[in-house]
């Protein structure tokens, strides 16, 4: 069983205004909201210096400090999960998240995640968010693949996650739309807020809304097809499912995203009827959306640093099929 352990941080801009309670499970996720109340109610919260009460609303640059309780539950266990490392050294690491893996352990997914599998796999990782998202300075969805930063000591995590916050980090997507985008490139600009009657998911907000965030994405056709596109991403902002609500938004939806287009899989049939049931096997079991290339300033040397990941198995075949059976010239 854990001791309690005395937890302190700075909360970000990006989270402000979200109740105390709210913002501190989010934070911890080992914790259920129901043990963040009884510390709070306890006295074990204070907000700059002072004792806080759940209904406080997290304000940018708040000084946090949380008494955490006795867990049961002991942190994330190292698990010899293979890992494609893109870029190493002392301070960050860069690595190709697999689809189907979840980035750090929460409720329902206390294994398998790539906290798991960073554990096993460096020998230091910053613990700035606390050991449940150790080295963790930014997140994928679980269904999205591609690159992502890990910070292996605090100072370098500090300076990463306000590289991201002040938008000094060019990010670049690959997405397989539904759709043929008519225009070769444009934006969507629309704030994101989560939707009023599921909170799984997000949406387009009125320009009222004073809890919706202000969201901004590029996107570049890279190729079309009948009924289908393939399109570079860059987003500017790093909103919740920012990419996905946006291409939906514009009617666009990605390709087997089950959240905003409906359908979870793609087959060889979705495109090519004549297809046979033996050979109409599971072409992408997942939203087709790649986190492909980042580019930064490495915090520790001042150098350019620019990693790429290459696209996965399950998109590269995908796109092969759309060559093959749905050209838009034939």
């Amino acid at each position: 069983m854990d001791e309690p352990r005395i937890l302190e941080h700075v909360a970000r801009l990006k989270l402000d205004g979200q109740r105390l309670d709210a913002y501190l499970t989010a934070f911890y996720p080992e914790m259920t909201r129901s043990i963040v109340q009884r510390v709070i109610e306890a006295g074990g919260v204070q907000v700059n210096g002072k004792t806080a009460k759940a209904s406080y609303k997290v304000r940018h640059n708040d000084h946090i400090r949380f008494q955490s309780p006795h867990l049961e539950r002991p942190g994330p266990a190292p698990e010899d999960i293979p890992l494609e490392v893109l870029f190493e050294d002392e301070h960050l690491a860069v690595i190709d998240k697999p689809p189907n893996m979840v980035v750090h352990p929460a409720k329902g997914n206390w294994s398998g995640t790539l906290v798991n599998a960073l554990r096993h796999r460096f020998p230091d990782l910053s613990g700035l968010n606390g050991d449940y998202r150790a080295g963790i300075v930014h997140r994928l969805d679980r269904d999205t693949s591609g690159v992502i930063l890990i910070a292996k000591e605090e100072r370098t995590h500090r300076d990463l996650a306000m590289l991201f916050e002040t938008r000094k980090i060019f990010k670049e997507y690959l997405a397989l739309t539904n759709g043929v985008v008519d225009r070769d490139s444009d934006y969507v600009e629309g704030k994101i807020a989560h939707h009023a009657h599921d909170r799984t998911k997000m949406t387009i907000a009125d320009e009222e809304d004073e809890l919706a965030k202000d969201a901004l994405t590029y996107y570049e056709v890279i190729e079309r097809f009948r009924g289908f596109t393939f399109v570079r991403c860059v987003p500017k902002t790093g909103r919740t499912h920012q990419i996905r609500v946006h291409l939906a938004s514009i009617g666009h939806p990605i390709l087997a995203d089950k959240l905003y287009s409906g359908r979870d899989k793609i087959r060889p049939s979705d495109f090519n009827r004549e297809v046979s049931e033996s050979e109409d096997e599971v072409l992408l079991p997942r939203q087709a959306l790649h986190a492909h290339r980042l580019r930064l300033t490495h915090p520790r040397t001042g150098s350019l640093l620019e990693v790429a990941a290459p696209l996965p198995t399950d998109m590269t075949r995908t796109l092969d099929a759309l060559r093959t059976h749905r050209p838009l010239y034939s």
